[in-house]
């Protein structure tokens, strides 16, 4: 009998145990799958434009441009309204552009990085290496443009694209009349994006495309880095998109000039290659055309961009990814004279910045300033990722969810080479040329253009004063070792 009731006890004990278990393993098939949804990181997807300036976007504010997509951007996200690029050590702006956003440097210390680049590389110190230490499947198709081979960076490279597409003699100092037409953009005889046979915009977006439909089967997150060449010259697209405008309706830049008077003495001369893609002196026929294909190669990467969109919501990962789109930097296409983006107006140095993601407000428009370079650090904000002491930008997670209203910057600093320098505060800038001697100043809020200099007023004096030592200031946080006290004796010195 006791062994009997002893059974019996044991085989309950047994039962109840069995029944545990099966309720530990109901409940836990039953929830993990939400745990992991809530703490799943975000894919982030960057969208990287070439020589693109702030106003090429419809939504933006141009009613001459057909950028849907991007509209829908605009539409669906954050703009970031005064987002801007440091400058250059260089002619080729985008080299310093995408250092300092590999390396999370700013201008003049990224310059030192350049020689060091494939150690950081190994040392996981570039942007993608980091987002790899995060967790990331990383991706990247495009212009690169930096020093070390992106196959030490990324876990896949598909199209690695130089600089720029191969220009030609044809392309350049044109049109010199309606009459000039040797080169047109869908001339596929000169190459450049045509080479290889097809656009290189429109094989960016297949490699896009074709990347998240593998990632659709797989849980790792991703960072994709797609950099495209578009919207630097040669300007190329098919023929339909050039058609989509006319001539006649392009306006030209408020601030157009047939030439600008200090080009020789800023860098920015007629020798310099984007400077000679338009006839000296600029005539509003020229301008328009290159404004015209500007427009034209841009409204063609727009439907590229479409179908990367469309391809995030097909393989059902929109609801869990960022978009990033912008640009490493501006271009001038005739606005004060000049053809390229080797100067420091917010033609050039001033960027398009969308964000659309989870949590992100739609429809908004914030102004405050940031660095276009910030969008590293918000990945790695993003990705759950300290940043690292060596980034000197910062994560706009917080101006985006309005939990911060000011700039991480007092003021905006801009360089270019040694021949420009730049502050931008409060709503005015100030441009100084060592090389002239001549300082400009603009007030930003009347005069969004840049077209009235007020540096020789008498009632600004004290406001050119002002900004120019607040520069030097800035160019010691910067380490930039140029001097322009030595060129300026009369404004140097207050802060010194």
């Amino acid at each position: 009998m006791n062994r009997e009731r002893f059974f019996s006890f044991d085989l309950l004990f047994v039962v109840w145990g069995i029944v545990l278990i099966i309720v530990f393993f109901t409940f836990s098939s039953c929830h993990p799958k939400t745990a992991e949804k809530s703490v799943k990181k975000p894919n982030i997807v960057f969208i990287f434009a070439d020589d693109l300036n702030y106003d090429m976007i419809h939504a933006l504010g141009n009613p001459e441009i057909i950028t849907p997509n991007l509209d829908k951007l605009v539409q669906e996200g954050v703009s970031i309204t005064n987002a801007y690029n440091m400058g250059s050590w260089s002619p080729a702006v985008c080299v310093a552009s995408r250092g300092m956003l590999n390396t999370g440097r700013s201008l003049w210390e990224a310059h030192k990085m350049v020689p060091q680049e494939k150690k950081l590389a190994e040392e996981g110190e570039l942007w993608a290496k980091m987002m790899k230490k995060a967790g990331y499947e990383t991706y990247m198709t495009g212009k690169w443009h930096v020093k070390v081979k992106p196959q030490l960076v990324f876990d896949h490279v598909i199209h690695e694209r130089p600089g720029m597409p191969n220009q030609t003699p044809q392309g350049y100092n044109r049109p010199k009349s309606p009459q000039d037409t040797v080169w047109e953009p869908w001339h596929t005889i000169y190459g450049g994006y045509w080479k290889g046979g097809k656009h290189w915009s429109e094989v960016l977006g297949d490699d896009a495309v074709h990347f998240l439909q593998e990632a659709a089967q797989k849980d790792k997150p991703f960072f994709m880095y797609l950099a495209f060449n578009a919207s630097h010259d040669p300007r190329q697209s098919p023929r339909k998109f050039v058609e989509m405008y006319d001539v006649d309706r392009i306006s030209l830049p408020k601030s157009f000039l047939p030439e600008y008077p200090y080009g020789e003495k800023i860098g920015s001369g007629r020798k310099l290659r984007d400077e000679r893609l338009m006839p000296f002196p600029r005539t509003p026929y020229a301008v328009k055309v290159n404004r015209l294909e500007y427009n034209a190669i841009t409204t063609h990467m727009d439907v590229q961009i479409g179908r990367i969109l469309e391809a995030l919501k097909e393989t059902g990962k929109m609801d869990n990814t960022y978009i990033f789109f912008t640009a490493d930097h501006g271009l001038s296409v005739g606005a004060h004279g000049l053809s390229g983006k080797q100067n420091l107006y917010d033609i050039s140095i001033r960027v398009p910045f969308i964000v659309v993601g989870p949590e992100v407000p739609q429809n908004k428009k914030i102004h405050t300033d940031i660095y276009l370079q910030d969008v590293m650090a918000t990945a790695l904000d993003l990705a759950g990722m300290q940043k690292p002491d060596f980034v000197f930008f910062h994560s706009i997670l917080p101006i985006i969810k309005g939990e911060r209203k000011t700039s991480y910057y007092p003021a905006i600093y801009g360089a270019y080479l040694n021949y420009q320098r730049m502050i931008r505060k409060d709503g005015y800038k100030l441009i100084v040329y060592p090389q002239v001697p001549v300082v400009l100043l603009y007030d930003l809020k009347k005069d969004p253009d840049e077209v009235n200099d007020l540096a020789g007023k008498a009632e600004y004096r004290g406001k050119v004063k002002e900004l120019f030592n607040e520069l030097e200031e800035l160019q010691k946080e910067m380490k930039d070792t140029l001097d322009l006290g030595r060129f300026f004796p009369g404004l140097a010195g207050s802060t010194k």
